[in-house]
This record gives structure tokens, C-alpha cells and sequence, in this order.
């Protein structure tokens, strides 16, 4: 006789999977989320969105990228699911949307109960910190697809805004203040080139180059900074205009997206240091400076369009939370074009 767990899965190891995670997972519920006794659904209930007089729903998806290769690499499995809210509920945050509730798919070779109910505690953690909760996800068994300590996961997020109130390129202005919001490290863009650059040079992931204050492999392994209850404060403040997640392409391609065709962003890069893990990267890897530009934040996690007059409160209210920031730059007339001088 054949059976499932033959074939490479294992039921009763998911099924303490999802008992493992509960705790944690109950940390990111909020008051509108409805119990589906079933489990196959998340139930979320939206007459709470009669506060707002057009809502509109905004959703995005995204995946933590082949930063989960490291993770698995150093045996850390709880830090990769700030990593996915931070990409998924970031992107939220740019068009001004409050995250309301994500999920999460894991997809591994073979689930061990305790590493996948880290990976799912980190997310729901960091649903906590957004303000969002976790409503469901699914764990998918793949032998002989993955091997047995690979795994890979992905999210969806909805949020919502005001119709009215949506941010973005139509509300940019010419002398508006481009303000930086400081990442917490490399966050989880361009690992395809980390990797390359560990696999090619003398650095290891145990080691600690001379301008780091950690080992390489916990720098790396950083989680992505999350930004969405600061915008969501700044937003309260009046005055700002767009947000720019800053993500894969870098600065200048990303904050490109929230400009209109006919402004430019010109941004002084005299305003902040390069980060030393960034410096450590390039000087090692031999990656020129415009390769580090497109590929990687370079120490600016998120960036703010404001108006002039709301320039210096902003940076107040961001200091006020513990997020460094500072002014980058400005919107001048242009071509839609964000330029580092």
C-alpha cells in the first residue's frame, strides 16, 4: 500500500503547524475580523467601512524574493515575515490606504511544524505592527519540487482610502519637498546579487567585515522596516502629497512612479551616508555605483512628497516615531525624471 506521507507529505505535521502558530496569529486580529469556523476563508466586516464616505479598496501582492535562501542558509525563520508585510502593506501605504487584512501562502519541500510556525509568527507579528490583520493562508507540502529545508512564501494585502483623499503624481507641485524615510537595511531587494557577490568573493555570511558592528548574515537578514502606521500619521498631518516605496529598481526608479510627466525629483545625495553593510556589498563585489543605485535602497526605505509649509512638521512627527528622516530633495518643472546630483 502507497500512501500521501509516502509520496513526501506529511498531514499531521501541517496540522501542528497551524496549532503552533495560533497564539501568535491572534496577536494581529482586529475588531472586524469575523470567525470562519470552517477555516477555508477569512472573514473581515466591512460594514466598518461606512465610516468613509467612497472607499475604495486597495490590494497588492508581493514575496519576500531569494532572501529566504539566507534565511534558510543561517536557520532563522522568524524575521522573513516582516520581511513580506513590508513589501505587501508598504505598497498599501503609498496611495494613502489603512492595511485592514493580508494572507499568507508557504510553499516548502517538507513542513516542520516549528520553523513554519516561525515564519507565520513573524508575519502576524509584523500584521501587528502595521495595524492589519491576519486572516488566513495556506501551507503547501512540495517533495521532490523543493528540497526538504527549502521553502519560499508570498502574501496579499487589501487596505482601504478615501476616494478623495488618494494620493499619488496628480498632487505633486513644483517647489515641493522630497523628504527620505531611513531603510533598516537592505530590506528585500536585490539578493539575487548579494548571493552572486557571497558565492564569488571572500565574504561569509558568519563573518564580520570591519564596518559592520554584527555578522554579515544577521545584517542581511535585517527585517524590512514598515512603514505603513508612519505614513498613515503623516498623511494626518495635512500637507503630503505621494508616497515612494523604495524597492526593486532603487531611489530614483521608484520615486519616478509618483512624479507626473512634467515635474522632475532632483535629490541630493550629499544629504545622507551610504549605510556601511551597502559599502561593504559594493567595495567586495566590485558593483558600480549606478548597479548599486538600480538595485538596492542605499539607506532610503520610503520617500514623501510634501508641500513646502509641511516639510518641517513632518520630519517632526517621523522623529516623534523613531524613524530617521530628512529632506532630499526637491520637485522641480521636468520630465517625470528622478535624478541623484
Amino acid at each position: 500500500m502507497t500512501s500521501y506521507e509516502d509520496a513526501g507529505v506529511d498531514i499531521a505535521a501541517g496540522e501542528r503547524a497551524v496549532e503552533l502558530m495560533k497564539s501568535r496569529v491572534a496577536r494581529s486580529r482586529r475588531p472586524e475580523v469575523v470567525d470562519d469556523v470552517s477555516g477555508f476563508a477569512g472573514l473581515f466586516d466591512a460594514s466598518a467601512l461606512a465610516r468613509y464616505r467612497r472607499p475604495l479598496l486597495a490590494t497588492s501582492t508581493d514575496g519576500v524574493g531569494t532572501k529566504v535562501d539566507l534565511a534558510r542558509r543561517l536557520g532563522v525563520y522568524d524575521t522573513v515575515g516582516h520581511d513580506l508585510v513590508g513589501m505587501v502593506i508598504d505598497d498599501l501605504a503609498v496611495c494613502g490606504a489603512e492595511p485592514l487584512f493580508m494572507t499568507d501562502y508557504i510553499a516548502c519541500g517538507k513542513v516542520v511544524p516549528e520553523r513554519i510556525a516561525d515564519i507565520v509568527g513573524g508575519i502576524a507579528d509584523a500584521c501587528a505592527l502595521a495595524g492589519c490583520a491576519l486572516v488566513g493562508g495556506e501551507t503547501a507540502e512540495h517533495p521532490g519540487l523543493l528540497e526538504s529545508d527549502e521553502f519560499d512564501l508570498a502574501g496579499a494585502g487589501t487596505g482601504v482610502v478615501e476616494a478623495d483623499e488618494v494620493l499619488g503624481p496628480d498632487r505633486v507641485r513644483v517647489g515641493d519637498a522630497v523628504l527620505a524615510m531611513a531603510s533598516s537595511g537592505i530590506h528585500s531587494n536585490g539578493y539575487s546579487l548579494v548571493r552572486h557577490i557571497l558565492a564569488t568573493t571572500d565574504l561569509d555570511l558568519e563573518s564580520q567585515p570591519a564596518d559592520l558592528d554584527r555578522p554579515l548574515g544577521e545584517a542581511l537578514l535585517t527585517p524590512t522596516r514598515i512603514y505603513a502606521k508612519d505614513c498613515l500619521a503623516l498623511t494626518g498631518t495635512g500637507g503630503v502629497r505621494a508616497f515612494a516605496h523604495i524597492t526593486g529598481g532603487g531611489l530614483a526608479a521608484n520615486l519616478a512612479r509618483s512624479l507626473p510627466p512634467t515635474m522632475d525629483a532632483v535629490l541630493n545625495r550629499a544629504s545622507w551616508e551610504t549605510p556601511a553593510l551597502f559599502r561593504v556589498l559594493q567595495a567586495h563585489g566590485d558593483v558600480s555605483q549606478p548597479d548599486m543605485d538600480k538595485t538596492f535602497n542605499m539607506g532610503v526605505g520610503m520617500a514623501a512628497i510634501v508641500s513646502p509649509d509641511a516639510a518641517d512638521e513632518a520630519l517632526r512627527v517621523l522623529a516623534s516615531r523613531g524613524v530617521a528622516a530628512w529632506h532630499l530633495g526637491e520637485i522641480t518643472t521636468g520630465t517625470g525624471k528622478a535624478t541623484l546630483v
